[in-house]
Order: structure tokens, then sequence, then C-alpha cells
């Protein structure tokens, strides 16, 4: 038995190689896999559920499917929202079959405590981005988003993104998590374990902190022909990327 972890996929419709690389991982997950959890950012922008079954997800509809066979084969499947798909809604998971996580939660993987998160929260040294994101979280704001015609949205979803990846190259140096907020997570949580994507920085950090040893797993975003994965079981940590 094995628990998997994926994370920042950004899939989009421009990728088609990667859609299939994606569809592929989900088939081919091993029968005795106990849980897939997807750390956010699945997709490069999502503009709302009203979106499913319309010409402006017809690309994706494989990943869809490759999710509800998931469910259909008894493997459960969990998100948490990332910073690109955060408005993705319960439509889609009744949609798709997935459960909808909270942005941190503690699992038990196999007896170790593990606290579970996208990961966008810990880079607290980006100041613009966390300000922008209380914004961006807001029902009341996401509400007024999902009023506006899918069209307009992907539009603001584009102009959006482009502002980030510019900000990204910017600000490269504060893009990263900030150590004092990882430790602080992890002591609020009381696990000695951290899992989370969004840099795409993959790595496994030890630390200790007060003589304990400490570990952050961080994954990686996925790129054709080179998907990133974190396999935990019973005995083993692999993270492959």
């Amino acid at each position: 038995m094995a628990t998997w972890f994926i994370s920042d996929l950004h899939l989009n419709a421009n990728q088609p190689a990667l859609i299939q690389q994606a569809c592929e991982f989900l088939e081919h997950l091993p029968a005795n896999t106990d849980a897939l959890y997807i750390l956010g950012d699945l997709f490069e922008y999502w503009v709302g559920d009203d979106s499913l079954n319309t010409p402006y997800t017809s690309a994706l509809q494989s990943v869809f499917t490759g999710l509800k066979q998931l469910k259909q084969r008894g493997i459960p499947v969990y998100f948490q929202h990332g910073n690109r798909d955060f408005i993705l809604g319960q439509a889609f998971a009744d949609y798709t079959g997935l459960c909808l996580l909270p942005e941190s939660v503690v699992i038990d993987l196999y007896g170790t405590p593990s606290l579970l998160m996208h990961g966008d929260t810990l880079c607290t040294d980006d100041v613009a981005y966390q300000q922008a994101r209380v914004l961006l979280r807001n029902p009341q704001w996401q509400q007024q988003a999902l009023n506006q015609p899918i069209e307009a949205r992907i539009q603001q979803a584009l102009a959006m993104r482009a502002q980030s990846q510019i900000h990204q190259m910017q600000a490269e140096s504060i893009v990263d998590v900030n150590q004092t907020a990882v430790i602080q997570a992890m002591q609020q949580a009381n696990v000695t374990r951290l899992i989370h994507g969004h840099t795409h920085r993959p790595a496994h950090h030890k630390f200790l902190l007060h003589d304990q040893a400490m570990n952050r797993i961080v994954l990686g975003d996925w790129h054709i022909n080179r998907p990133s994965f974190l396999k935990i079981d019973e005995q083993h940590l692999t993270l492959n990327f």
C-alpha cells in the first residue's frame, strides 16, 4: 500500500502532451494505492465550475475522466487549492469524485502525522503576493468574478498569470518559503513532517528543531516527460522530479 502526492501540473489546453502525461499517470496508479493527494495548481487556471462541459474545458475532459475512473477503482483523491485553481469548487469535486481539503490539513501517513499545504502561505517574504492572496480568497471577490462571463474571466486569469510570471522573475529571492513560517506552521500543527508544492523547487529538507528531526518535502512542477510525484509507503519515501 502507498500514498501518492502531486502538485503544480499547471494543465492547460496549450499543452496537450502534458495533459496526456497526466492522464497516463492517473491511469497507471497501482491498485494498492491508498490515496492520491493533489496539493494545488492542477490547472494553469480555473475560472469557475460553470466552465465544466463547455468548450472552454473540452481539452481537459480526459483529465476529468481519469479522476472519475480513480473513484470507480476505489482510489480516493483529495485536492487542496493552489494559487492557480483557488476558485475550483464543490461542483467540480462532485463531477470528478474527489474530496476538497482545507488549505492546511494533517493526515496520518503510516504512523507519521504529516502536514499538507499548497505552500504559497509559507512564502511570507513575498508581501505583494500575500496581500493579493487575501483579496483573491475573499468570497465576495470570488462571487463578483464568477458573475462575469467565462471569456472575461479567462482573459483576467491570463493577465494575472502574465503579471505573476513577471513578478517571479523580478523577485526570485522572495518567492521561496520563509523558514520561520515553516517552523510556525509545523509547530502549530504539532508535526515533524510537512509536504507542500508551489515553489517548483523539489527537495527533501531535513533540519533539527529543539533536537527533534524535522522533514519538509517539496513537490516539483510537471514538465513533458518529467512528471514529479512523491510516493510514501510504510517503509519508504520516494520523491521523483
